[in-house]
């Protein structure tokens, strides 16, 4: 079997049903795990993803209202891979690579095209299935959701009866975006009150003065296809907007900048660490190894440690 994956969600699942080494290529944002930067790159962005998100908003409006790509597929490095199964995503055309990107000469030699969507963690594990459907491993496939849902049980038992802070996660800055999809869900498996956004809707745009009017207790700062490193520098912006100290959230020192990257925006096999993370944000809850200072820090107060869980 021979894989080409055009989502990085798509190629985290392949390698955790014990399949990576049927991929032969990956889109540009596939990276994890490591190993997989190293398979031929079988898409780019056309936009210069390194500005600001300010200007990375800009420009791919642009592009959406002039009717031009925001991906490139290379399908002539796709036609040599010969893949038998192509993954891609049809939930956001400005996320990744979708079906509509995938030239039809990719599929002359009658590779099939697994089309993802996630608005639900639900939507989540049915990818999980369309993908072990497609590689012929059915029981693999269920095996992995049962650990995954597990996993997200302890989370929920860890965080059951503790006080549920209220919470804006941020899934971009310039302009603001308040989560949506499945994050909803792992805030509330995480035991936390989400203040903006709801499940299975997308993530929305709207006025920074949202945040203020929300004011949470906790605020997460994790934008779309931005690792820890630029988060933080990113998230230095919020400091000028003229009501930022006024916000409960940064009074009491309860501003995460997190790795939206890999965790937060990502609809693959880290969903379950996410709402790990954000239960250690909110309440302290610590599941195998910390993730503070690794994959999310305080803002303004790097050296803090998260609050000590309640006692059992």
């Amino acid at each position: 079997m021979r894989v080409v994956s055009l989502l990085a969600s798509g190629t985290e699942i392949v390698c955790a049903l014990g399949a990576g080494d049927w991929l032969v290529g990956r889109s540009h944002e596939c990276d994890n795990p490591e190993w997989v930067r190293s398979l031929p790159r079988c898409s780019e962005p056309t936009f210069d993803a390194s500005v600001s998100s300010k200007e990375i908003d800009a420009e791919v409006g642009r592009r959406i209202r002039a009717g031009e790509p925001l991906y490139v597929v290379h399908t002539d490095l796709i036609r040599e891979l010969n893949p038998d199964v192509i993954i891609a995503q049809e939930h956001c055309e400005v996320c990744a690579v979708t079906p509509g990107d995938v030239d039809q000469s990719c599929t002359i030699s009658g590779a099939r095209v697994v089309s993802l969507t996630a608005s639900c963690l639900h939507d989540v594990f049915d990818g999980i299935s369309k993908i072990a459907a497609a590689l012929g491993i059915e029981d693999r496939g269920r095996e992995l959701i049962r650990c995954e849902q597990q996993r997200l049980d302890a989370v929920r038992a860890r965080t059951a009866g503790q006080p549920r802070p209220s919470v804006v996660v941020l899934e971009w800055i310039e302009p603001a975006y308040a989560m949506g999809n499945w994050g909803p869900e792992l805030v509330e498996c995480a035991g936390g009150a989400l203040a903006l956004g709801h499940k299975g809707e997308l993530s929305f745009g709207m006025a920074s003065e949202r945040v203020r009017e929300a004011d949470p207790e906790y605020l997460i700062v994790a934008p779309c296809g931005f690792d820890l490193d630029r988060t933080v520098r990113e998230a230095a912006c919020l400091t000028n907007l003229p009501w930022w100290r006024e916000l409960r959230a940064v009074r009491e020192g309860k501003v995460a900048l997190a790795d939206g990257n890999m965790f937060f925006n990502r609809s693959g096999m880290t969903v379950t660490r996410t709402a790990e993370i954000i239960a250690e944000i909110l309440h302290g809850e610590i599941f195998g190894m910390p993730s503070h200072n690794v994959h999310w820090r305080w803002m303004g107060n790097p050296g803090a440690t998260p609050m000590s869980p309640t006692p059992a």
